[in-house]
């Protein structure tokens, strides 16, 4: 049986240790609160032992229908916010591992490493499964594990032409697959630019395409998302960059 693990590189931190540590690409989402679906997404790039600097401009990016909420990621727990459950409409916020692009096509684009979704392939949001927060093919795992599950990744097969998942990455959230704590969290294409998402990080096709193809597994890039106020609190803490006016 062969299942694409959704947050197989995840790694723990103590409280001293930076979340960041040994990164040198970070994709940096900000928004203004908790409650605020609309955000600025942001590359920065560093070397080992500098400071973080910006790469490009800011472009916008949709998050979940309700905001955010914290989830598990490489951060330590926060106990003051909101927290990610499964189809709470909320993007998971805080400090996670990059994983692999999708997408429809044969071929992804840049380094990350590159899984072709076929119409057989789910993401399991089915908490009591023991494949939960997995990405599976039905063909291998059998019609009844993907059963219930509402991710199938070929959406323009399942909903007419969706173009959502034709390019993206997961966003390794919930590694271990805690049961209601959120699954399925992506990077992925927007339909247009006013719609919210189930919990994902939505943005248009040039901006995708930009940031896959600058992203280098090589150098360690973490995912971060955070509302205005978080990053102004964990800024040093966590060794983020100064925010952009």
């Amino acid at each position: 049986m062969c299942v694409l693990p959704l947050a197989a590189c995840a790694t723990s931190t103590t409280p001293a240790q930076s979340p960041l540590q040994g990164a040198q690409q970070l994709v940096l989402v900000s928004s203004d609160g908790w409650d605020e679906p609309r955000a600025r997404l942001q590359r920065y790039e560093r070397t080992t032992g500098g400071p973080w600097r910006a790469v490009g401009d800011p472009v916008p990016v949709m998050l979940g229908r309700n905001g955010s909420a914290w989830g598990l990621g490489l951060h330590a727990a926060q106990a003051e916010g909101p927290q990610k459950r499964e189809g709470d409409g909320r993007a998971p916020a805080g400090v996670f591992a990059i994983g692999e692009a999708f997408g429809y096509p044969p071929d992804g684009i840049g380094a990350l490493p590159y899984r072709a979704m076929t119409g057989s392939h789910y993401c399991i949001d089915v908490p009591a499964s023991p494949l939960y927060n997995r990405i599976v093919d039905a063909r291998e795992v059998g019609d009844a594990a993907v059963a219930g599950s509402t991710e199938p990744m070929r959406l323009d097969l399942h909903n007419a032409g969706d173009i959502r998942y034709r390019r993206g990455f997961v966003i390794e959230h919930n590694a271990a697959g805690v049961p209601g704590h959120g699954s399925c969290i992506f990077a992925h294409l927007l339909r247009r630019p006013d719609e919210t998402t189930a919990g994902c990080t939505a943005m248009e096709a040039a901006a995708l395409d930009t940031l896959l193809d600058w992203l280098d597994p090589a150098r360690a890039p973490r995912f971060v998302l955070l509302p205005e106020p978080e990053h102004a609190r964990l800024a040093a803490r966590w060794d983020l960059p100064e925010r952009r006016p």
